[in-house]
């Protein structure tokens, strides 16, 4: 039996086309491939559960709840985590991509050319995505193709959002500077209010450093000198 079968056997339908997906949104940020993220996690986690199994006493207690705690925090570590940051450099990085395209669509270029004269000014991953698609324009998909397939390929909400206004502007015959604007305003304003959110965290994260740090030095600053007298 190869191994295809054997995760097909091991693995539900829906879950392997949830790790193929996710594994396509992360393209280069990922080493793994379908199969062998599903390989490398089972073995592991069998390789695991046979070590403590081994080396404890209670092993028998341990290993099934380290090898379970090990199984999701493999996917965590490869998979959610990853396209958390990737989902988070592309919102970066989409407010400069497409302001810039705005303004090249303002100087009269259709979107085909505008989309090339901005992916050719920034350097991005976002930039590198919309280079894909225009690639792929060169074998024969419309625009529109290209956009729709690269959308599968961006774990970005925000992004894909975007992409479909445009491609639904360009259906429609819609004005799409008017639609370029009102994303860079949505754009903006998503920034600012994660940077307050950002600002917002910073006196929990600062009670929790004084909690953990500088209450403990302050206690025994104040009690020192009694315990000393105590001890002596």
């Amino acid at each position: 039996m190869d191994d295809k079968k054997l995760i097909r056997k091991i693995y539900r339908k829906q879950e392997i086309q949830d790790i193929s997906l996710k594994i396509a949104c992360l393209g280069k940020d990922t080493k793994f491939t379908t199969l062998s993220f599903c390989n490398t996690r089972l073995f592991t986690t069998l390789l695991i559960f046979i070590i403590i199994l081994y080396i404890s006493n209670k092993g028998y207690i341990y290993a099934p709840f380290i090898a379970i705690g090990y199984y999701y925090l493999f996917y965590y570590i490869f998979i959610t985590r990853p396209l958390k940051q990737k989902v988070a450099r592309l919102d970066y990085q989409a407010l400069q991509f497409f302001e810039i395209l705005t303004l090249t669509l303002e100087s009269g270029r259709n979107l085909e050319q505008s989309l090339t004269v901005t992916c050719d000014n920034v350097d991005s991953e976002l930039s590198d995505e919309f280079k894909k698609a225009l690639f792929e324009m060169s074998f024969g998909k419309s625009l529109l193709e290209a956009l729709e397939d690269m959308k599968k390929r961006i774990p970005s909400e925000t992004v894909n959002n975007i992409i479909l206004n445009i491609i639904q502007t360009n259906q429609f015959g819609n004005s799409i500077i008017d639609t370029m604007y009102n994303q860079i305003d949505f754009l903006r304003e998503k920034q600012i209010l994660e940077i307050k959110g950002q600002i917002n965290k910073i006196p929990n994260k600062v009670s929790i450093v004084s909690v953990v740090f500088i209450v403990p030095l302050i206690m025994v600053l104040i009690l020192g000198p009694y315990l000393i007298d105590i001890l002596s």
